[in-house]
């Protein structure tokens, strides 16, 4: 029997309707969608690679879900090249529409990458780039940090060098955004202990070519120098640094990332080396130990810094996402929440500030073989001034 078309359409409108309900269930209770925009190629590889292993295995431990929803993965190589990255982040938020992007590690990267999140209102946790700006100026209530400002380990090696008495110090970096900052959260608290930075070399990132600017710290003769390198460019500087026999007369230091996941291909070079990070490899705590081991078993490596601060960037999205039982809709309740957690870290606990950025304590470690070991707490929960940030 044929119906009459006014029924017909009846039927139609309210199967319509019946199929956009489901949906949009679907859509409220599927996967979550995780953008990992990290480096997986050039100098910084081995970073992102960490970065990923950790967020997973915290993702793992809860049984592949948070908030009661699947993760689903989507990956884009940022080459550690800020001229391509508001096209690459773009893939991620306009082609694949993820919920949340997770990145970076270079800080010049993560400023359009905080930029682009910021106009499309997508949740962005920074699970390494330290740029001072994205929880300073440019801080947003969907931006949060589980790693770090390039002020903090910086400000806490400026007042390390300070109280060992060192009066004129050198500082080394990449000519960019992370290093620029370092150098100036060093400097202030160095200078503010009664010390004096003299000079202040770079050269263009990633270049490597060392030699003169180690000809000219010679000359020089500081009582300490402060360099800010990290992963290949490390290993060389570090390396290099000895080879010119410059370890042997004037103390190297630098923030963690100096030799984090860097002290094996830096061998002899690095031994005894003073740092300053929010994390040691040898840290005798039961969350640590059993970090380390699970990373361990699962990745069949030693966990370092970048897989701590992957794992608490997916820590810190569990908060929000376990807040409102999954419910991305809910963004002011999750963002709230990701803002309030106590982050149980394998680097010690620590809060997030009104600005989102960690506030946690900075430790002096010592390189010996392959670890960076715990020596003392440098400054305890280190908040970032958070300079020019208006919620």
């Amino acid at each position: 029997m044929r119906l009459p078309l006014r029924l017909n359409l009846t039927h139609l409108a309210t199967a319509t309707l019946a199929l956009a309900a489901f949906g949009a269930h679907a859509q409220a209770t599927g996967p979550v969608k995780v953008g990992f925009m990290l480096p997986y190629t050039g100098t910084y590889a081995s970073l992102g690679n960490m970065i990923e292993s950790g967020f997973k295995l915290y993702v793992q431990e809860q049984g592949g879900k948070l908030g009661g929803r699947e993760i689903q993965y989507f990956k884009v190589d940022d080459e550690s090249e800020p001229s391509k990255a508001t096209d690459n982040v773009g893939k991620l938020i306009k082609r694949d529409n993820v919920d949340v992007l997770v990145g970076t590690v270079h800080s010049g990267v993560a400023l359009a990458m905080a930029k682009a999140a910021k106009e499309s209102n997508t949740l962005l946790i920074i699970p390494n780039a330290g740029a001072d700006a994205i929880t300073g100026a440019m801080c947003g209530a969907n931006i949060v940090r589980s790693s770090f400002s390039n002020w903090q380990p910086a400000y806490a090696m400026g007042k390390v060098a300070a109280d060992k008495g060192a009066k004129k110090a050198i500082t080394i970096t990449w000519n960019y955004a992370a290093g620029a900052e370092s150098v100036k959260g060093f400097t202030e608290a160095f200078e503010k202990g009664g010390g004096k930075v003299v000079k202040d070399l770079n050269l263009p990132f990633p270049g490597v070519e060392f030699q003169a600017l180690l000809t000219e710290i010679a000359a020089q003769k500081p009582d300490a120098v402060y360099a800010f390198f990290a992963g290949g460019g490390a290993v060389k500087f570090v390396k290099d640094y000895a080879a010119a026999g410059l370890n042997k007369a004037i103390p190297l230091y630098g923030p963690g990332f100096l030799t984090d996941g860097t002290l094996e291909a830096q061998g002899a070079a690095a031994q005894g080396m003073l740092t300053t990070l929010h994390y040691a490899d040898n840290l005798d705590t039961p969350r640590n130990n059993a970090f380390r081991k699970s990373f361990a078993l699962t990745y069949k490596s030693q966990a370092d810094v970048y897989a701590v601060q992957g794992y608490d960037a997916a820590q810190i999205l569990a908060a929000g996402l376990n807040a409102v039982k999954g419910d991305l809709s809910k963004r002011d309740a999750l963002t709230a929440a990701m803002r309030k957690v106590v982050v149980d870290s394998p680097r010690g606990k620590f809060t997030i500030s009104p600005a989102g950025n960690p506030v946690q304590d900075i430790y002096l470690r010592e390189a010996r073989g392959n670890n960076n070991e715990y020596r003392s707490i440098a400054i305890k929960a280190l908040a970032d001034p958070a300079r020019g940030c208006k919620l």
